[in-house]
């Protein structure tokens, strides 16, 4: 692994995109517990990308418009749905100090799942991504992007870990304010519907 490659992949890592938005979302729903399972479920969304441009399958999204398109708005609706949820005053991601039913570690990691494999994006992202870091010297160029995408899986359920964490550690704060609850609440929402708009007026 490249100096390189580690410092692009920790960069593309730590900006906040939807799996970071879920996970911050669901430690602070939840708790530390499910904020960890958030990040594994978007940890492993992210096999499907990876596989598909390992072995070539993206390119079917530059070919296929109709692939692309449909895949790509099923992403824009479950965005719109998380959004929802965190919205409504009892949604499975409602942001509240009130106790209610806790969802299924299992429901959670499949939610980061979903997230993270309807988005085409993410394909093509990684079809551009991983052949920059390949060695053509050293062979086994297939090897060597599953290597890479192993570390890049690594490096993200660390980070996402930590975000979950910090996020699960302010529960207590933000739950002490009904304005910061407020807040917090439309502000993960409008995130979750800016990613889905984001999303929508895409191009492949």
């Amino acid at each position: 692994m490249s100096i390189a490659f580690f410092i692009t992949a920790l960069i593309v890592v730590l900006v906040p995109g939807t799996g970071v938005v879920y996970t911050l979302a669901t430690g602070l729903s939840s708790g530390r517990r499910a904020s960890v399972a958030a990040a594994v479920g978007c940890t492993f969304g992210i096999v499907p990308a990876i596989l598909a441009s390992v072995f070539g399958l993206a390119a079917l999204f530059h070919t296929s418009a109709v692939l692309f398109q449909t895949v790509k708005f099923a992403g824009v609706a479950y965005l719109l749905y998380l959004a929802w949820q965190v919205l409504k005053e009892h949604g499975t991601l409602s942001i509240s100090a009130e106790p209610r039913a806790k969802r299924s570690t299992l429901a959670i990691v499949r939610d980061g799942f979903l997230l993270n494999i309807l988005n085409p994006k993410l394909s093509v992202f990684f079809l551009a991504f991983l052949p920059q870091f390949v060695d053509p010297a050293a062979g086994h160029a297939v090897f060597q992007m599953l290597m890479l995408s192993g570390i890049f899986m690594l490096m993200t359920l660390v980070v996402f870990v930590i975000y979950g964490q910090f996020a699960a550690l302010m529960r207590d704060r933000v739950f002490s304010s009904e304005r910061a609850m407020a807040w917090m609440r439309r502000s993960v929402a409008m995130a979750f519907a800016g990613f889905g708009l984001k999303l929508a007026l895409s191009r492949q």
